[in-house]
């Protein structure tokens, strides 16, 4: 199952440089990379990144991830993955710039949603 992580670009650029991430502000404070399923990501960026140009929407393998990814419940119960370690840069399959349509909302590569 391929699960998805939006980056702002300063974080992107500090992932990229480093090899590796512990993610967002937001996932140092929880202990853990928040990630969501292709359901899931169109209401994480409306919610979590609103009217935010210039993200980077990353997909990585779920599998791959082994053991640290775990299936916890978040918004209305639904269960969102969280990894408990670093992300690696190895294990992005690709990356996609995240414009802001005409809409307002964020227009999200074909075959993601």
């Amino acid at each position: 199952m391929i699960i998805y992580k939006i980056f702002r670009a300063p974080e992107w650029g500090a992932f990229v440089a480093r090899g590796e991430t512990e993610g967002a502000p937001v996932d140092l404070a929880d202990g853990f990379i928040h990630f969501s399923t292709g359901r899931q990501v169109a209401e994480t960026a409306a919610r979590h990144f609103a009217d935010e140009d210039g993200l980077v929407l990353v997909a990585v393998n779920a599998e791959d991830l082994g053991d640290a990814l775990r299936w916890e419940p978040s918004r209305g119960g639904d269960l969102f993955p969280h990894l408990y370690r670093p992300l690696r840069i190895h294990e992005v399959l690709f990356k996609a710039r995240l414009p802001l349509g005409p809409d307002g909302r964020h227009v999200f590569p074909e075959g993601v949603l």
